[in-house]
């Protein structure tokens, strides 16, 4: 039996019933083991000119490491968020997460499964199914030549959950009241709603396989401040009620002290601070971390000027020796520019810095 939610303006949130196969796997419920393992995932991408070209000018291969080394575990029902400046390499952990890209190094175990391998064989349907995304621009992301009921219906056809025209519709329809939308919207185009309605859409239809895991890749830095408020609401509200677990990528702090539990702090595509919530927002380790919050605005410090971020990410194709943040760092010493800090366990927060582990912070 399958269980789906709907929205009603007069009764708020109610349940109904599906017949079908569960998809909930044996480690839905009353299991610690975390939902989402990711163990040293690294992407490269080659980015070198054509071989003649590189044979007439003596040019070496261009390898860009997108994503290099990146651990962490998600517990079901958590929400971890990833941030950083742009091309740190958050997209691409989503990216990888979810089978679009086949890592380079490293993997990626979903309730006890090894995910990648699984995409790879015919089977690779069903996992997908419990693992989607949602993606960044609500303009980009839907096809402006399809009716919403064929956009957020793509995904129960294509896994042959429905097949039947009236079910499909009713389907859609709760699917869409879900993230607080009407029925009858399922008759119209993507044109004629506002980028908040857009993405809400996007919800609906990631949400169509009543997948476990969410994937979501800056799902409201497209959309105004208040929007972005009620779209955050419904995917909070939609958490609680149907135990969702999501990986949120933002490069809004305000936004992911909002969702999440953990927070995972990326630079030049390393995690270099991983810690819960509170910890890294009261006590930031990482010089870095500590440079992205001085940097937020904050109503009790009217008045006080702020501390600007300090120079620029290096270029990625020719990253700095030893600690990648080295050239910005104020603490930064011979150590720091010849040998790469790990990950290492700090007072219960995973830090990759050697001042911090030096007593230098």
């Amino acid at each position: 039996m399958r269980l789906a939610f709907s929205l009603s303006p007069s009764k708020g949130l109610r349940c109904m019933q599906y017949e079908g196969v569960d998809q909930l796997g044996p480690n839905r419920v009353g299991n610690m083991t975390p939902l989402v393992q990711a163990r040293d995932l690294a992407m490269t991408f080659d980015v070198s000119a054509p071989w003649l070209n590189r044979a007439i000018e003596g040019a070496p291969r261009l390898l860009l490491h997108a994503v290099d080394g990146v651990s962490f575990d998600i517990a079901k029902g958590k929400t971890l968020a990833l941030v950083g400046e742009s091309g740190c390499g958050k997209s691409t952990v989503a990216r990888l997460l979810v089978g679009l890209y086949e890592p380079t190094r490293g993997g990626f175990t979903f309730d006890g499964q090894d995910a990648h391998a699984a995409f790879r064989t015919a089977q690779g349907n069903k996992l997908r199914r419990r693992i989607q995304m949602i993606f960044q621009d609500p303009y980009a992301s839907l096809n402006p030549r399809w009716l919403v009921e064929n956009i957020v219906g793509e995904p129960l056809k294509e896994h042959g959950l429905i097949t039947g025209k009236p079910e499909l519709r009713t389907r859609v329809e709760d699917l869409l009241q879900s993230v607080g939308l009407a029925a009858q919207d399922r008759l119209k185009y993507p044109h004629q709603f506002s980028g908040g309605q857009r993405q809400r859409i996007s919800i609906a239809r990631a949400l169509a396989t009543q997948p476990e895991f969410l994937v979501c890749d800056e799902p409201t830095s497209a959309l105004d401040v208040s929007v972005q408020a009620q779209v955050l609401n419904i995917m909070k509200g939609l958490q609680r009620s149907m135990g969702l677990t999501y990986l949120f990528i933002s490069h809004n702090l305000a936004v992911v002290r909002h969702v999440s539990d953990q927070v995972g702090v990326m630079y030049l595509g390393r995690l270099v601070e991983l810690a819960d919530k509170h910890s890294l927002f009261a006590t930031p380790r990482h010089p870095y971390t500590r440079m992205l919050l001085d940097a937020i605005p904050k109503m009790h410090d009217t008045g006080r000027a702020r501390t600007p971020v300090q120079g620029e990410v290096p270029n990625p194709l020719n990253p700095p020796s030893g600690c990648a943040f080295h050239p910005r760092c104020p603490h930064a010493n011979e150590r720091c520019r010849s040998e790469r800090p790990l990950l290492d366990e700090w007072a219960g927060i995973r830090v990759a810095c050697h001042a911090v582990r030096e007593g230098r912070i």
